[in-house]
């Protein structure tokens, strides 16, 4: 992988990991469409894909530190005090870990699936298809109004298991999750705020757990420079993203990132068939 290749694939990481249109996809489609899936070596596709969500977490941790900080210090307190859902604050840290654990059990239990999946162009265009469906029906089911001070842990809990089935390439983490937010009565602003939050420990665990993938590298030493490129882009741009779309989502609807997987999706699935 070059430098300019990991720049490139940086950027569309920290554009399309908060967008609803599946930055996995990107990292799969982006290199098969501009012919480098010919010239990167497979080793380092998938632990580049993995690790370069580093560069977004450091963004998700930026742009929401106040938060986070706020909700530590409220989670810990409250465990020392043996109150551990004494307050708001503190049930927000408990629901975050919950709704964490639908898609760390699933993604151990198929990670060599879901590697193989970011080998197959055909089936992260059949995957989009499934991030337009849940879009489309976030907008046409998703009603409600209530913002994250309402969160329950049944929320909590159902928004991570729409966060297990986004593993896939082409599935939209951020896709899901604000749909199964919308679907349980969020308002969309609400629901992308408690995705990206919830994105912090699952990013970091799918990051450590690709850490191992790294010793199957043939050429470390020379991969190392590009994935630290494609970080700080990711973080860059990632950060920009974030910002961007909670502004967007306060007053626009996700039709349109509907209709921007469902033709990604089909344009896909005839190219690696023709």
């Amino acid at each position: 992988m070059t430098l300019f290749q990991a720049l490139i694939l940086g950027i569309v990481q920290g554009l399309t990991e908060f967008l609803p249109i599946s930055s996995s996809a990107h990292l799969v489609l982006v290199p098969f469409f501009l012919g480098w899936d010919q010239t990167i070596p497979a080793d380092q596709i998938f632990p580049f894909g993995v690790l370069v969500q580093w560069g977004t977490l450091l963004a998700v941790i930026v742009y929401f530190w106040k938060d986070l900080w706020t909700i530590l210090k409220a989670w810990f307190t409250a465990v020392l005090h043996r109150r551990p859902f004494e307050n708001a604050d503190a049930r927000m840290g408990w629901y975050i870990i919950l709704a964490t654990i639908p898609a760390g059990l699933f993604g151990l239990l198929i990670k060599d699936q879901v590697e193989a999946a970011f080998n197959s162009p055909a089936a992260t265009g059949l995957f989009l298809l499934v991030t337009a469906a849940l879009l489309t029906a976030a907008e046409l089911l998703g009603k409600g109004k209530r913002d994250l001070t309402g969160i329950t842990w049944l929320d909590a809990l159902i928004i991570g298991l729409f966060q297990a089935v986004a593993i896939f390439p082409g599935v939209s983490r951020s896709g899901a999750t604000i749909t199964g937010g919308m679907l349980r009565g969020l308002d969309r602003a609400s629901a992308a705020r408690f995705s990206f939050i919830m994105s912090i420990p699952i990013m970091l665990a799918a990051g450590l757990l690709s850490l191992g993938d790294l010793n199957e590298v043939a050429s470390l030493s020379s991969f190392l420079p590009p994935l630290l490129a494609g970080l700080i882009a990711a973080a860059i741009f990632g950060f920009l993203s974030i910002k961007w779309l909670l502004n967007f989502l306060r007053t626009r609807r996700l039709i349109g990132f509907a209709v921007y997987c469902a033709l990604l999706g089909i344009v896909t699935i005839i190219v690696s068939y023709v």
